[in-house]
């Protein structure tokens, strides 16, 4: 291997759980307002070493590149949405990924061999696999570290108990804007960090076990009915603070714990209420604090029916009353 004159030796040579790549490259010092001239040719050959595993590292020899802080992209969400290819540029590849031989270890154009932080964005604890090209249908594999995963508008189906198995750093799962049928019996039980869970806009029938540290969950925009939302389900989700279920298919007011302030149950199929749902029907001298909205409109229920219903709240729920 010649890095002087002779032959110019590029291509990408197999190494132990990666790839040697070469490729020519050239680097010019911009000048400053001083009267240094531009450099010649101060680099002539770029060496990387491309270890593929749950994340891409690059090492680059040559020539320090000025102001570095140029590789980076403040604008996460942004970023997210982008095609992998443009994920890879971004992530400091530039222009050489283009140049990989077709039967490069790192062949962009072999989707399902590229590393999650190569498919998403990872930042600091934080995943974002939004909108991802080719369609993602599972839940890729996660840094270990993994605090807040954002995987939203995607075409995952189904989670399984595996998937979060061993994340138990998350602290968010944001998985709205999928296409979620099932998700298996114990799939967030090791997860006891987890605060915030969105499922919205899925296609569930039913809710698995919660997490006992939520303070919020969302499930709205779903197909869950009554029979698949266990009575007791949030009742000893005693920090849960935020409950959306709306636009779904439910027939009744699952037990709700007396931690929560806002309670989304629109646009369902609830055609009764009880003087327990949001009170005590045998305690008049109860008042509940903390809630400070309920939505009950879009549901057949005629709430004016049941006025001994609302005797503990501050502000009445929002539905029909006549």
């Amino acid at each position: 291997m010649k890095f002087g004159g002779g032959p110019q030796l590029r291509g990408c040579f197999p190494l132990f759980q990666g790839s040697l790549c070469v490729f020519p490259w050239r680097h010019t010092v911009p000048s400053s307002s001083s009267s240094m001239e531009t450099s010649p040719l101060v680099g002539e050959r770029r060496v990387n070493v491309c270890s593929i595993n749950s994340r891409l590292r690059i090492h680059s020899h040559g020539p320090v590149i000025a102001n570095q802080e140029d590789l980076l992209n403040d604008e996460v969400h942004a970023e997210a949405k982008k095609a992998k290819r443009e994920v890879a540029l971004s992530a400091g590849y530039g222009g050489d990924v283009g140049l990989l031989p077709a039967d490069s270890s790192l062949d962009i154009a072999e989707e399902s061999e590229l590393p999650t932080c190569l498919l998403c964005v990872c930042l600091t604890g934080s995943v974002y696999c939004e909108e991802v090209v080719p369609d993602m249908t599972s839940v890729p594999p996660l840094p270990k570290e993994t605090a807040y995963l954002y995987a939203r508008y995607n075409k995952i189906k189904k989670i399984k108990s595996k998937d979060f198995a061993d994340i138990v750093t998350l602290k968010r799962i944001d998985l709205t804007g999928n296409l979620i049928s099932e998700i298996e019996d114990g799939a967030f039980s090791k997860l006891t960090l987890l605060e915030e869970l969105s499922l919205a806009e899925n296609n569930l029938v039913k809710l698995p076990m919660l997490p006992a540290k939520l303070t919020s969950f969302n499930a709205n925009h779903n197909q869950l009915k009554t029979t698949g939302v266990k009575a007791n389900i949030f009742k000893k989700l005693t920090k849960l603070t935020y409950l959306y279920l709306a636009n779904n298919e439910l027939e009744a007011v699952p037990h709700l714990p007396e931690s929560l302030r806002t309670i989304h149950l629109q646009n369902n199929h609830i055609a009764a209420i009880s003087d327990d749902t949001f009170c005590k029907g045998n305690n008049t001298h109860y008042i509940r604090l903390r809630v400070n909205e309920i939505r009950m409109d879009g549901n057949p229920v005629i709430l004016g029916k049941y006025p001994n219903s609302f005797t503990c709240l501050r502000s009445l729920p929002t539905g029909r009353y006549s």
